[in-house]
């Protein structure tokens, strides 16, 4: 049968089937592009030496004493991973968060040993103090309200620590409203100028944190979060945190979490045009852990479409706990 007499020349025209016949050819046509480079690995350092403790909620993901991190961060760098996220267990915990600032903290003395170690390493810290107060809150409090401006001199000690220790990029994921600008007027003052701002620029109070909050020893001790971190409803609210800290002097901004905020990272990214970051989150991973372990989802294929659709949505940065797995996914993909 002619199919110009039948009527389908134009159908046949536009068939996009053929950019997708072979592997080849859909190689050619990719839009989006993953690359080992666009990843931060997050690592959970606690005090003691030969420690690899692992998560019983992430599984895979462990708290890792300083020469474990050392160790790790030297096989993620092999992977092809550039950097990492560190994220401090201390011994001890105070309702001031003072460890987060103390020179011999897990964070501080990973950093060093880092860059002793693997120098062209990239080391992110984490500036927060959930991780550091017995209340498991991200500030101080007044009664049973986290209080704003005391909390922000709190993480301007905790960032200067970590950039004295030979931090590249500090991190800070609280909240507070102004942070960013003092940590820079803080850095700046004492020397630090090339050091990085990644902030939590919009940080949302989400049900995906709970797994991360085991591997970090940081649930709150009563209330929740909702004063400080983002309603997820709200998206023009994220806009208006990104442009605060881009004017404060933010460097490169992140969403967190990634996934149920796909249309938040392309809104920042198209808005802003700033180096942006995605955070892959605790929950996010361990749904996909707990589904692939009982036979319901391919998870090499999950874990790289999940992170093509991040870098899609516009995220130049992906923070994630499959950065190794998935370097070496893409490493075995273009031999």
């Amino acid at each position: 049968m002619n199919p110009v007499q039948t009527g389908h020349a134009l159908d046949l025209a536009r068939r996009q089937r053929r950019l997708r016949r072979t592997a080849g050819i859909r190689a050619l046509v990719r839009e989006t592009r993953l690359s080992p480079e666009q990843f931060l690995y997050p690592l959970f350092v606690c005090e003691g030496q030969h420690v690899r403790r692992e998560v019983g909620s992430m599984p895979g993901v462990f708290q890792l004493s300083v020469d474990e991190a050392v160790r790790e961060v030297e096989a993620a760098h092999g992977d092809g991973v550039p950097g990492v996220l560190l994220f401090g267990i201390p011994a001890s915990k105070d309702a001031v968060g003072s460890a987060a600032y103390d020179d011999n903290a897990p964070v501080q003395a990973a950093v060093r040993a880092i860059k002793r170690h693997v120098p062209d390493a990239v080391v992110v810290t984490d500036v927060c103090l959930c991780e550091y107060t017995s209340h498991g809150h991200c500030g101080l409090l007044d009664g049973t309200e986290v209080t704003n401006d005391p909390t922000v001199e709190q993480l301007v000690r905790a960032a200067l620590s970590h950039a004295a220790a030979g931090a590249d990029i500090v991190a800070p994921s609280d909240m507070m409203d102004g942070r960013v600008g003092a940590i820079r007027r803080a850095l700046d003052a004492q020397g630090f100028e090339g050091v990085a701002i990644m902030s939590y620029a919009a940080k949302y109070c989400s049900a995906f944190y709970g797994p991360f909050r085991d591997a970090a020893e940081s649930a709150p001790q009563f209330g929740d979060r909702r004063t400080h971190q983002m309603d997820p409803a709200n998206a023009e609210e994220a806009l208006r945190e990104v442009a605060q800290d881009i004017e404060e002097g933010a460097d490169i901004v992140m969403v967190k979490p990634a996934m149920p905020y796909l249309d938040v990272i392309t809104r920042v990214k198209e808005r802003f045009g700033q180096p942006t970051a995605a955070y892959q989150v605790s929950g996010e991973y361990s749904m996909i852990k707990a589904a692939a372990a009982r036979g319901w989802l391919d998870e090499p294929r999950v874990m790289m479409e999940t992170l093509t659709s991040i870098a899609r949505a516009g995220a130049d940065i992906i923070i994630t706990y499959y950065a190794r797995e998935a370097a070496r996914a893409l490493r075995d993909t273009n031999r």
